[in-house]
């Protein structure tokens, strides 16, 4: 197996697109940092959050297993979802509820998230993007405001309105001292994949990782969706999806976007519109233009992975490129 580099990458962001892309990067360094979007307020954790006063644990959770490097059933258990006929667990899931006892055994999450780690072995970190109680509201572009990241992409979608913007309250959340250090000393920031406006935007509403984020040295980029979301990213280009960041960010300062160029096969196209109204974030010359006029590099390659007719990331490849391009 070829030597692990000794990057220091720090990812932010959130749900499946982070862990996707953290099952591949810990294949290329063990000195990786995930900073986990806390805004979540729908399903298991949210109720967990609303019941127990704790922050949400769904997207760290997910997060740990795929650092993780423990036993296969015991990912297998965290994994576990219980099912329908199962009462008032209905729809939780274990790892939830386990992150939930080491907080009410600690009374403090940061503790007991410590300890989650070191029970799973994982590579790296999992960390909040903040310890505060946040609420992520979105205000679309006919002024109406929606309160809650669970509400936002199925209101906006059901109104048929778009995002002007999100934002936190309070306004002046902060984040942990460990979160900050680790940016500070990053070789490398990776923002996404993932859902733009309710996992990877929140973390950058957090005042302090948004200016810690700009200031670093590290190389800064993004990983380009690359399906649109509905409620979320409709019609959206590469283009879109850049200058969405940095309009919420008053600062262009992404060094490189990573846009999949591969086509996608019809029969696969088609579920996805046909289920969600999703299509494919391509690229081509005019919008590589427009966006390098930014001051931002296109990487362009086959960055998709499609089993069972599902679309993900090929984190494998991706995390290959990435290591590729800071050594050169």
């Amino acid at each position: 197996m070829k030597k692990k580099s000794k990057l220091k990458i720090v990812t932010v962001g959130g749900g499946t697109g982070s862990s996707v892309m953290l099952f591949g990067l810990k294949k290329y360094t063990d000195n990786i940092t995930a900073i986990v979007t806390v805004a979540d307020d729908g399903g298991g954790s949210g109720i967990l959050r609303e019941d127990l006063g704790m922050l949400p644990p769904g997207d760290i959770r997910a997060c740990l297993i795929a650092l993780s490097n423990s036993e296969n059933d015991m990912e297998k258990l965290l994994g576990y979802r219980f099912g329908e006929n199962c009462g008032r667990l209905a729809g939780q899931s274990f790892g939830n509820l386990f992150l939930a006892a080491l907080n009410g055994v600690y009374g403090d999450f940061e503790i007991g998230l410590k300890e989650a780690s070191k029970v799973l072995a994982i590579t790296g970190k999992v960390l909040p993007m903040t310890l505060d109680d946040v609420v992520l509201y979105a205000e679309l572009e006919d002024g109406s405001i929606i309160e809650g990241e669970s509400n936002i992409t199925f209101l906006t979608r059901k109104s048929g309105g778009r995002i002007k913007r999100v934002y936190l309250e309070p306004e002046l959340s902060t984040a942990p001292f460990e979160s900050m250090e680790e940016i500070k000393n990053a070789d490398i920031i990776i923002l996404g994949p993932g859902s733009l406006y309710t996992s990877v935007m929140p973390n950058l509403l957090v005042n302090d990782i948004r200016e810690a984020i700009m200031k670093s040295n590290a190389i800064k980029l993004y990983i380009c969706n690359v399906m649109t979301q509905t409620g979320e990213t409709d019609g959206y280009s590469p283009y879109d999806h850049l200058n969405a960041i940095v309009s919420h960010c008053d600062n262009n300062f992404i060094d490189y976007i990573f846009v999949n160029d591969t086509s996608i096969p019809e029969d696969v196209k088609l579920r996805y519109f046909y289920k969600d109204s999703s299509v494919p974030v391509y690229i081509d010359d005019e919008e590589e233009t427009k966006i390098e006029n930014m001051g931002t590099k296109v990487v362009r390659g086959n960055f998709i992975d499609i089993k069972h007719a599902y679309i993900r990331h090929n984190s494998d490849e991706v995390s290959k490129k990435i290591i590729e391009l800071f050594d050169k």
